[in-house]
């Protein structure tokens, strides 16, 4: 262990303050934390007493461990009871002139030997230290909530950081059991950078009437494996939080897509912020309550159900996975299957289903084709359904019914429970939607609703915020195995975005960016330059051997 960290200061002891300290107590240190009023002090040890009472009620403290924890941790109001500390870490609001105020008050009082940390987690770390005499000692240390569990941390340096600051605050982190990720001052770090940019995204999906809140949150769950939905996400953050983090990160990188969606602000303007204040994007069962209750935005609580049509015998074209997938749910929902092969002279034997679905080949043009042929077979009133991943408008204006036709996009087959999207078009008849959805759901599929836009509901999000990590690797801000680190340790995502992308494929990515990018003609959609050029190189991901990283076993 470095031998000049011996005191740790920490200064704010809510939340995230509180939990600095334990980790800090917890391996062996001496601590002062610092609050303003006895009120504030007490709030901070209850914070620390709640936290290590859990962690004994599940073994992992003794009664004797808790108590050396806490008789580490020195309370006090007074600042001068820094004095001797050899790191201080400034936990408070995230609002600048406030913490630059802290540093301001702290140069006057350490050592000028000792380290000045701030935990920002979106303000610009060099604008703090240029309020200190001592600019070069300081640096950013930023935790992750709950700072007692989460192992990443990110070690911010500015331009200015000496680097035996870097390292021994590196060391320090190791010593702690955590993972040290060591960055650049920009904008949100990394973890935020790319979390933010996706959960705004999200909020701009919402605003736009594109999905509902619980068919947005259900798609990310159950199609990408996230613990958590963007909107759910928000609430539990804090919806004022995310649009000041929002906020600040927009006005240190003027990326538009950071600019937070206007009903974040009117969410924070009419007090609706999440979980604390028991309202956000859902209804909860009282302030600080995780409990989700019925309102006015949840679908029971419409009345009467949508209008369905008749569905006794359904048609499968395709001989793949997808079709003897989408064969398993129509089987489960108790309707009569009839499959049949991709040729053409197969079709007929569908011509009195109630619905047929094409599950043929990716070729937009081979799809095209097939409900072309269907329409002209089909009976008057059949409806008919695209598996496409593309636009279901540009299909179903080759039929001659396009209000009976819907989208169905089936997302990983090999999950348990498979997430269908059940995608209308400006055309579709809202009773042919619904039917889709109750015989997903009968089926044992769950299937979420959006409208016909470029990568609907999951792939709209994800490839986004997937482009995004390789804009940041190829600015050089970030390698790959640090930005994967800080989005698994960070966010608990499953996989890190180059993990992803390698098992997806690059071309499969760029032809999604793309087609994002060509629907909204937002400039910060635009296909990354290294994900282009790792395609035109053939390096594809697993499937070819190297992507982002090689991989010789494929």
């Amino acid at each position: 262990m470095p031998p000049e960290f011996k005191t740790i200061g920490v200064v704010g002891l809510g939340t995230m303050g509180a939990g600095i300290a334990e980790v800090f107590a917890r391996h062996g240190f001496d601590v002062v934390g610092l609050e303003q009023t006895e009120e504030q002090l007490e709030l901070g040890r209850g914070h620390v007493q709640h936290s290590t009472d859990r962690a004994r009620k599940r073994a992992k403290l003794t009664k004797a461990e808790q108590a050396a924890i806490l008789d580490r941790l020195r309370l006090t109001t007074d600042m001068d009871d820094l004095r001797d500390c050899d790191l201080v870490i400034e936990a408070v609001v995230e609002r600048m002139e406030v913490k630059r105020a802290i540093f301001l008050a702290l140069d006057e009082v350490v050592r000028p030997d000792a380290v000045l940390a701030t935990n920002t987690s979106s303000l610009s770390v060099t604008e703090l230290s240029a309020a200190t005499a001592h600019p070069r000692r300081v640096i950013g240390i930023h935790f992750f909530n709950p700072a007692p569990v989460q192992r990443l941390v990110e070690v911010v340096s500015t331009v200015v950081t000496e680097p035996r600051v870097i390292s021994d605050v590196e060391e320090l982190t190791r010593r702690l059991g955590k993972r040290p990720v060591t960055v650049g001052d920009q904008a949100g770090f990394i973890a935020n950078a790319l979390l933010f940019g996706y959960l705004n995204h999200a909020v701009a999906m919402y605003e736009s009437r594109h999905a509902t809140r619980e068919d947005i949150d259900t798609a990310i769950r159950l199609g990408c494996g996230y613990p958590m939905g963007p909107l759910a996400l928000l609430d539990l953050i804090g919806v004022d939080t995310a649009c000041q983090i929002l906020d600040t990160m927009h006005r240190q990188g003027r990326n538009r897509l950071h600019a937070p969606s206007p009903i974040l602000r009117q969410f924070v303007a009419a007090g609706l912020l999440g979980r604390k204040s028991g309202r956000g994007f859902y209804t909860y069962a009282a302030a600080n309550s995780s409990v989700v209750v019925d309102d006015a935005g949840t679908a029971s609580a419409h009345g009467t159900p949508r209008r369905r049509r008749p569905l006794e015998r359904v048609g499968v074209v395709g001989s793949g996975a997808l079709a003897s997938r989408i064969g398993e749910v129509v089987v489960k929902a108790g309707i009569e299957l009839t499959q049949t092969a991709d040729a053409t002279p197969d079709l007929r034997t569908l011509a009195t289903a109630d619905l047929v679905i094409e599950a043929v080949a990716h070729d937009l043009d081979a799809k095209t084709s097939v409900l072309a042929e269907l329409d002209r077979i089909c009976r008057d009133g059949a409806m008919l359904a695209t598996t496409t991943s593309s636009s279901v408008i540009e299909i179903a204006a080759a039929t001659s019914r396009p209000h009976d036709v819907v989208g169905l996009h089936f997302l990983d087959l090999a999950r348990p429970t498979q997430l269908v999207e059940v995608v209308s078009t400006v055309a579709t008849d809202p009773e042919v939607a619904e039917t889709m959805r109750a015989m997903c759901a009968q089926g044992g599929a769950q299937p979420v609703s959006c409208g016909d836009r470029a990568g609907f509901i999951v792939n709209a999000l994800l490839f986004p915020y997937l482009n995004d990590a390789v804009r940041m690797l190829d600015a050089h801000y970030a390698d790959a195995d640090d930005i994967d680190l800080a989005m698994k340790a960070g966010c608990a995502l499953p996989l890190g975005p180059f993990e992803v992308l390698d098992s997806v494929g690059t071309d499969v990515a760029l032809d999604i960016q793309r087609a994002v990018f060509r629907e909204s003609r937002e400039p910060g959609f635009a296909p990354a330059p290294l994900l282009e050029q790792l395609v035109t190189a053939g390096h594809l991901g697993r499937k070819s051997g190297r992507g982002f990283r090689e991989h010789p076993d494929a």
